[in-house]
């Protein structure tokens, strides 16, 4: 996609969270405790946090970033 729509200017990522507290996925539900156990930051991530990088991605700052799948995860993939 981001070869696609290149040449119209369109960046293309693909954002991977990690675990993120939410309702369905709450940092102190079930297995949670397991999970931090595998961050390198022992705690969950937020929605705001997740939200605030996507809107740098969207945003004239990222304009040479594309075609990239990137990792916001505690260090969880680390």
């Amino acid at each position: 996609m981001a070869r696609d729509l290149g040449p119209r200017c369109i960046t293309v990522n693909n954002v991977q969270p990690g675990p993120v507290d939410t309702e369905m996925n709450p940092a102190d539900g079930e297995g949670a405790e397991y999970l931090r156990g595998l961050m390198a930051l022992d705690r969950y991530g937020k929605a705001e946090e997740i939200a605030g990088f996507v809107a740098y991605l969207a945003g004239p700052e990222a304009g040479y970033i594309t075609g990239a799948s990137v990792m916001i995860d505690v260090g969880f993939s680390a």
